[in-house]
């Protein structure tokens, strides 16, 4: 099994609560399909370098999981077919990081001591 890193854009007028269960959806997707998801970042409403699909601003998702073939081929099905979802990515890695935070409001975490 390897490591990734998977971010979902999702459309930025979801309730909190459509958040919540899309959140939980793709956690439950990754669980289920031989993967292992071992930290979930939010990291809130950003906004778009370029406008897509006439939305300048989305809500983050960030994924970081273990898995195989199989649960990559779910999670883009999924997103692919999602109406919510307006971009996906998913990165390889061989050694995850668990530590740092991209976009954490307490900065205190990423700097180096």
């Amino acid at each position: 099994m390897a490591f990734y890193e998977n971010t979902l854009v999702v459309k930025q007028d979801l309730a909190e609560k459509d958040l919540k269960d899309l959140r939980s959806k793709y956690n439950d997707l990754i669980n289920k399909s031989s993967g292992k998801v071992i930290k979930i970042e939010d990291w809130g409403l950003l906004n778009l370098a370029k406008k897509i699909k006439n939305y300048n601003k989305g809500f983050f998702i960030h994924y970081k999981f273990e898995g195989n073939g199989q649960t990559l081929n779910e999670i883009e099905n999924k997103a692919r077919i999602d109406g919510s979802v307006i971009r996906y990515l998913t990165v390889k890695y061989k050694k995850l990081d668990t530590n740092i935070e991209y976009f954490n409001k307490n900065k205190k975490t990423n700097e180096k001591i």
